[in-house]
């Protein structure tokens, strides 16, 4: 077992069987030293959760754990990737909230999904990123978070 599945171990998390894409894409791109993740939702056991929108339906908590997911479903695809074990870092986070006009912490909700990846990788999972919120977004959710890792080869 390699570091980070202990890690995984350690934290209480298994990985789920990575989402498959919704429409004409692939849920990730490898090119040079780089693995560009899909945006990914936050599906537990196969279930689309935290529907609804910031500010509204879901609270901050309920936000954050969606996102946390998410970052779940990111290490997924990472590990669907072949990459589990060679991640050199985490370099970038793409996080979009549904939100209501006047709810403005999308970066505390995007906390969950980078405090995750610092859990999972150390310093190698501190990342840039962006928190944006948005009037929908696919089905209904929350929450959806994409990602930059660089890997070794």
């Amino acid at each position: 077992m390699g570091k980070i599945a202990k890690r995984l171990a350690e934290l209480g998390i298994t990985l789920p069987v990575s989402a498959p894409p919704a429409a004409n894409y692939v849920p990730f791109v490898k090119t040079g030293a780089f693995l560009f993740i899909a945006g990914q939702l936050p599906f537990r056991e196969g279930k689309l959760i935290h529907l609804g929108h910031l500010g509204d339906q879901i609270s901050l908590d309920e936000g954050y754990q969606a996102a946390r997911l998410c970052g779940i479903n990111i290490i997924a695809q990472i590990q669907a990737a072949g990459y589990l074990e060679r991640v050199r870092q985490v370099v970038k986070l793409g996080g979009f909230v549904a939100s209501t006009a006047a709810f403005s912490d999308q970066p505390k909700v995007v906390n969950g999904a980078s405090d995750l990846l610092v859990e999972v990788f150390g310093d190698a999972g501190k990342h840039s990123r962006a928190a944006v919120g948005c009037v929908s977004l696919p089905l209904g959710v929350a929450v959806e978070v994409d990602a930059i890792i660089e890997v070794i080869d």
